[in-house]
């Protein structure tokens, strides 16, 4: 996530007529790739509170700085981007992720090149995850940020042929890393979701605790929020609890998150 006016559209959960397929089972390794600081939070954190509670090893890939996210008119990029890269390695913290790579490509700049794909192989190759989540890229309901979009296409390039195919980046072989089949890939923030990923309140508070890691992005959501034991937290805390409620409904879930999925042909 970076600055913007409105955040609606990424709280935005559709409302199901029918149940979701659930996701029971849960990986040995998982990686979310995400266009800016605190996107992975919002869109997969309960579902990585959960995984990482049942033993799965979970890597962040976070494309960009976030040195455009401020509404501070103060603030500058020079001082924004350290202070967001320590947010991120505090929320990562809060969930339990093993490792967080910042790529560290401009807010605002990301493009679908090769160079950019090379990145997210590499990480794919060396981390070899089952499951890879990312934003939708296709999603036409409400504003979505260009990086967004681009951080969901590359890494959809990269997972299928790039990082399974051993001609492409060869390169990389060369130095020792091997081609890796994903398993299953999920998108976030989708118009279209047909999988669900039952959660309970406690893997949602963990996701806004660690949300609240980003306090230069969602003021009033803050570690002493927490101290005093509010759930009447902010606008993005209740956006965050309304959306699971929301999406757990038509299977009978107190909480759950929801996604599109593609799962790669054996």
């Amino acid at each position: 996530m970076t600055h913007r006016a409105s955040r609606s559209s990424e709280f935005y959960q559709p409302r199901a007529s029918e149940p979701f397929n659930v996701i029971d089972d849960i990986p040995d390794r998982a990686m979310v790739v995400c266009a800016h600081p605190d996107d992975a939070e919002i869109g997969t954190g309960a579902t990585v509170a959960k995984w990482i509670e049942g033993g799965c090893e979970v890597v962040y890939v976070v494309c960009t700085d976030g040195s455009g996210g401020s509404n501070d008119d103060d603030m500058t990029s020079d001082r924004i981007v350290p202070l967001r890269r320590e947010e991120q390695s505090a929320a990562a913290r809060v969930l339990g992720v093993k490792d967080v790579i910042m790529l560290s490509h401009q807010d605002g700049r990301l493009e679908d090149d090769r160079g950019f794909r090379g990145e997210i192989v590499r990480a794919i190759r060396l981390y070899r995850p089952d499951t890879v989540f990312t934003h939708d890229p296709h999603r036409i309901k409400g504003f979505q940020h260009r990086d967004h979009r681009m951080a969901g296409i590359v890494t959809s390039d990269a997972i299928y042929p790039y990082a399974r195919d051993h001609l492409h980046y060869p390169e990389q072989l060369a130095g020792g890393l091997q081609p890796h089949k994903v398993r299953r890939l999920l998108f976030w923030g989708t118009d279209h979701p047909d999988v669900i990923v039952q959660v309970s309140n406690e893997h949602v508070e963990t996701q806004i605790q660690a949300l609240s890691e980003h306090a230069s992005q969602v003021t009033g959501l803050t570690t002493e929020d927490f101290a005093n034991g509010s759930r009447e937290r902010s606008r993005f805390a209740e956006r965050l609890w309304e959306r699971s409620l929301t999406a757990g409904e038509a299977n009978g879930f107190e909480h759950g998150e929801t996604f599109r999925q593609l799962i790669a042909r054996v």
